[in-house]
């Protein structure tokens, strides 16, 4: 085990709540988790959804007890900021692939892009990119594609809420670079996004950069840098103030509080779906979700004892 990699032995135990890292370029989702068990000491780290190296922004980290949330967590909606390159198509759709086409995109019609993102905006079909996390057959399509397959992935549902450009940039050597803001559902891959627009426009197009800004409720706002984090370590958001932030609310009495810690089950709450539960105290003590008359413990996070 590198020295990088070791989780740091002394220090007060960390508390669970989630640590929400604006993750830099170069690094996996996996890197940065790595890097934030040493910064905090602890081992019981997870991340929330996942962003491509080449990828910027918000990450979110459950800690202790809190990685039980990751699971649960409503992620269903996604902002990022970004730059779509249009002369160019190429093998992974963002600037890491390698070229396969090459056009003249410096006078593409501003009026033409507008209809092209228009036509992209909405519930729509979309075809994930050849090297997305997208099973095929019980297995990644990137793995496929990195052992000399050639894949086809079915198109499937995706909803884009938001598909604004924001600049519109001539940069030489037949490449125009559009800077958009785009909000979207869960599942809905930007960079497949500049294909499509760049193959709409017959000049082709890739993802030349990408800036996560919120997912779910999460954004910017309450992220850290690495570079914070390891100067003043501590959580983004304590457990109560996560679940607080990420569910509906449901305050219980004392010894319903008591009967919860135990995962015995309560009336309704008559809340829809995952909500979570708190004590008199105000301190979280369970997500749950209704069922008929009855209230099922998904996760006890305050147990007996």
């Amino acid at each position: 085990m590198s020295a990088s990699s070791r989780v740091r032995p002394s220090g007060p135990p960390v508390p669970p709540g989630l640590v929400v890292i604006d993750k830099p370029d170069g690094m996996t989702s996996h890197d940065v988790v790595a890097k934030v068990r040493r910064i905090l000491g602890t081992r019981k780290v997870g991340h929330a959804g996942t962003l491509d190296p080449m990828a910027t922004g918000v990450l979110v980290l459950g800690i202790e007890r809190a990685t039980k949330l990751l699971g649960h967590l409503a992620l269903d909606s996604k902002a990022y900021l970004s730059t779509i390159r249009l002369g160019s198509s190429t093998t992974t759709d963002d600037a890491e692939g390698e070229v396969l086409s090459t056009a003249d995109a410096s006078e593409v019609d501003e009026d033409a892009i507008r209809a092209g993102v228009a036509k992209l905006t909405g519930a729509i079909e979309q075809v994930p990119s050849a090297v997305s996390a997208v099973k095929i057959d019980g297995k990644r399509a990137y793995a496929r594609v990195r052992a000399g397959e050639v894949v086809e992935i079915p198109a499937r549902p995706v909803t884009v809420h938001r598909f604004d450009v924001l600049s519109v940039r001539r940069e030489g050597e037949g490449v125009t670079e559009l800077d958009v803001m785009v909000e979207c559902s869960s599942g809905t891959y930007v960079r497949a996004l500049a294909r499509d627009l760049g193959a709409d426009l017959g000049v082709g197009g890739h993802l030349a950069a990408l800036r996560r800004t919120r997912v779910g409720p999460f954004d910017l706002r309450v992220a850290k840098t690495l570079e914070q984090l390891e100067s003043a370590p501590g959580l983004s958001l304590d457990l109560d103030a996560a679940v607080s932030t990420a569910f509906p609310r449901r305050e219980i009495a004392p010894r319903e509080a008591v009967a919860l810690s135990h995962g015995q089950r309560l009336a309704a709450g008559g809340l829809d779906g995952t909500y979570g539960v708190f004590g008199p105290d105000g301190h979280v003590v369970a997500l749950a979700k209704d069922e008929g008359p009855i209230a099922k413990p998904l996760v006890v996070l305050t147990p007996s004892g």
